[in-house]
């Protein structure tokens, strides 16, 4: 089942004896077990019928003899298990999920660890619960996971904002959702989120970012990229770097892919690059006409040797700032 078909079951009170919830991806485990943990029973009944174990605390025994209990005056019981991956024997629990009891929700919060999906328990679980693996988001997928949970909270955001809070949010779910209550906090429903509101309630600046960076570099704007440069010099916590290398390789890797497609449909080149949209094509294009294909590669592993130099990393940069050289690359690049 997908997270959105889960929540639709768990919002329709439609619930499953045991949920095995596992992944890399913590915030649709930490979201699926919350929403169980607020909305499966009412206020009045938790105190006697919900429990939360910890897997380092707790054996499979503890939890069966948790699960085999009954409610008190509830239709149901719940039993979450956090940090399931700590459990040393948790494929023990084998014994329960063969014969679970009914009026039991048992959720299980494996995180962080692979699960081994090979296994008799694993196979078990897919007969026999709800096993939802919480896989990490794509770069790409970001930005139109950003406008559903914005739609969500009563808000509008069009793409261009939107990729700018992906692009320095990064891929972290907890903390981009942490940031986007920021948003709903102050801003009244049916608002259409604009980089000012961004730069007012999360700190991300509209002039001075990387996407804007990018902009620059793509048009060949050497006085917007000298401005932006001084701004994060002088702002280097705001603009780590390391994340500007990163940033910049993955929209010169487009570039260079865009090399090889450039006389294709704008469709054709959307799917080569795993563009989410055309939306974003333009700057690629407009890079695509400053930067040949042979400079295209020099500034690849440009952006790979200074990245390495700023983590100290086969080169000799003793007493050279982020800073210098962030003015030194981008002058590279520009010339």
């Amino acid at each position: 089942m997908t997270y959105q078909q889960i929540l639709t079951d768990l919002k329709q009170k439609k619930f499953q004896p045991v949920y095995f919830l596992c992944g890399k991806e913590a915030f649709f485990i930490d979201a699926i077990s919350a929403y169980i943990e607020n909305h499966a029973l009412a206020e009045s009944e938790r105190a006697f019928n919900q429990v939360v174990l910890y897997g380092r605390d707790v054996d499979h025994v503890a939890v069966i003899d948790h699960a085999r209990r009954y409610p008190m005056m509830a239709s149901h019981q719940v039993v979450i298990v956090k940090e399931a991956q700590d459990m040393k024997d948790l494929r023990e629990l084998i014994k329960y999920v063969e014969k679970p009891t009914p009026t039991t929700i048992l959720v299980l919060c494996h995180k962080h660890k692979a699960f081994n999906k090979n296994t008799k328990f694993a196979k078990l679980l897919k007969a026999k619960a709800v096993l939802f693996d919480s896989k990490k988001l794509y770069d790409n997928q970001v930005p139109d996971w950003i406008m559903g949970q914005l739609r969500q909270a009563k808000l509008k955001v069009g793409p261009n904002t939107a990729a700018l809070l992906a692009e320095y949010l990064g891929t972290d779910l907890s903390l981009i959702s942490h940031e986007l209550e920021k948003l709903a906090l102050h801003l009244p429903p049916g608002t259409e989120v604009t980089p000012q509101h961004v730069e007012e309630h999360i700190g991300i600046s509209r002039e001075y970012n990387i996407f804007e960076l990018q902009n620059a570099i793509a048009s060949h704007n050497l006085n917007k990229v000298a401005r932006i440069t001084k701004n994060f010099i002088a702002n280097p916590k705001r603009n780590p770097f390391i994340m500007v290398t990163a940033s910049l390789g993955g929209f010169f890797t487009k570039v260079y892919q865009l090399h090889f497609v450039k006389n294709k449909s704008d469709f054709e080149v959307q799917k080569a690059l795993n563009l989410r949209s055309t939306y974003g094509l333009r700057n690629y294009r407009a890079a695509l006409r400053h930067y040949p294909f042979s400079k295209t590669k020099e500034i690849i592993a440009l952006l790979k040797e200074y990245d390495l130099k700023a983590k100290g990393v086969n080169f000799n940069t003793v007493g050279k700032e982020d800073g210098a050289l962030l003015k030194e690359l981008m002058w590279k690049i520009l010339h």
